[in-house]
């Protein structure tokens, strides 16, 4: 045939993915008519072009469900940032460290930045120091995504959620008076 293509042929494949033949444009759309279906072209460049018999609207509703479903099971990476200063007070460290763990047992990464002011920035070591203090107070909620290292006068590092973390012990209290709370009860 050499090129030429007859554009009044088409394949036509039945819905349940069987072979009918090659018909003629007309035939074929008679043919979906008198089933209560569509004719689909799902192959535009074949040589003849293939058309399924399919509802169309049906498919497209179940398309859309597969996907809603596949949004669902994605996960979505919130980074939330703690900022602190070499000279932080205690309490200001606790409720930093206190909404870091929070963050990262929601399941989102917390990039912690020290920034430096004046001649703060001549020691870099105090602010080494606020973040290893930091590591050490949120335990095994998180994990060093990325080292500390400087991005001009701010020393930043990055902690993800760790995902094998144990159960924290507030939790296992919780779930204790709650057993115990059931007992009561019968």
């Amino acid at each position: 045939m050499n090129g030429y293509i007859r554009a009044n042929e088409v394949r036509v494949v039945a819905p349940d993915g069987s072979q009918i033949g090659v018909k003629k444009l007309s035939e074929a759309l008679w043919l979906a008519d008198q089933l209560g279906l569509d004719l689909v072209e799902v192959a535009p460049n074949a040589k003849p072009p293939v058309c399924r018999l399919m509802d169309y609207g049906k498919y497209k509703y179940e398309q859309s469900v597969r996907d809603r479903e596949a949004r669902k099971k994605q996960t979505r990476t919130v980074i939330k940032e703690a900022r602190l200063t070499p000279r932080i007070a205690e309490h200001d460290f606790d409720m930093q460290a206190r909404r870091t763990k929070e963050w990262l047992a929601e399941g989102d990464k917390v990039k912690v930045t020290v920034r430096f002011r004046g001649r703060e920035r001549e020691r870099p070591e105090f602010g080494q120091r606020v973040l290893d203090k930091l590591v050490e107070a949120i335990g095994d909620y998180g994990i060093i995504e990325q080292a500390a290292g400087f991005e001009g006068r701010n020393l930043i590092m990055t902690l993800a959620p760790n995902k094998r973390r144990p159960k924290d012990e507030e939790q296992a209290i919780e779930d204790q008076a709650g057993d115990l709370a059931g007992d009561e009860e019968e």
